[in-house]
């Protein structure tokens, strides 16, 4: 199995897999093959359990309910993953076990197991509606992660701590301790514009972290996109009006 990472801003995964090997990717993530690769979709592979019970597992981590196998079969073959956002992507060995934010899986190899680590529903800040949620990914051979925007990488001391905006939080090693705690003072919290709360990361280990997570960008793109709701309201409006006209009119 090789693999090489192309590009530099939208960056591809392409694997090249010889007859017999495979790797697997969630649901929706592949861009294209070659023909000698043959995809499978099912709920067996990828997860901390076989069939409906890993399938579930998935789901609860922030993953997809069916994952994708690809393999070789007959002749050596490429299969390729597009990134979906600017940022990196990069391999992870599963000799050790790692904590992704819920899109941080890009692909992997057939021992990766992946789990939920943390759920988290925030009451305030950008993240109101999506909360604080962790896959972990463990098992064994190789996984590629996905992250956003420029990736900052950070090897903590025992006892060296983070404080992190929860969006920015990419990747970090199992033998990193999280905790989430309230952003202190209410001035701080609401008026602060910077969410209620904060991701705290004590070492010792790697940490990836993430400058342009989605949920950030989108609320920092929301300004000039103006709201489509009054438009679609007053359409909808205009088409009820039209109808009730229409059924006075016929009386």
């Amino acid at each position: 199995m090789r693999h090489e990472i192309k590009g530099s801003v939208l960056q591809v995964l392409e694997i090249g897999l010889d007859p017999g090997e495979s790797v697997l990717a969630e649901d929706g993530e592949f861009s294209w093959m070659t023909d000698s690769i043959q995809m499978t979709t099912g709920m067996g592979g990828g997860s901390g359990g076989k069939g409906l019970l890993g399938a579930v597992k998935r789901m609860a981590g922030g993953s997809t309910f069916l994952f994708n196998t690809f393999s070789a079969e007959g002749a050596p073959g490429t299969v390729a993953f597009a990134a979906k956002m600017p940022g990196a992507i990069f391999p992870i060995d599963l000799s050790q076990e790692y904590f992704a934010h819920r899109h941080g899986f890009l692909a992997g190899t057939l021992g990766v197991e992946i789990s939920v680590a943390l759920q988290q529903t925030f009451r305030g800040g950008i993240f109101g509606g999506e909360g604080f949620l962790l896959q972990k990914i463990g098992g064994s051979g190789q996984a590629w992660i996905e992250l956003s925007g420029e990736v900052m990488t950070y090897d903590l001391q025992a006892g060296q701590t983070m404080r992190v905006h929860p969006g920015h939080v990419g990747l970090f090693q199992s033998s990193v301790s999280f905790q989430v705690i309230r952003v202190p003072g209410l001035a701080n919290r609401y008026l602060g514009a910077d969410g209620h709360h904060w991701v705290v990361l004590s070492g010792p280990g790697r940490v990836w972290l993430q400058s342009m997570p989605i949920p950030i960008l989108a609320g920092a793109m929301q300004p000039y996109l103006g709201d489509a709701r009054p438009a679609a309201a007053g359409a909808a409006g205009g088409a009820v009006a039209s109808a009730l006209g229409n059924i006075l009119g016929g009386r």
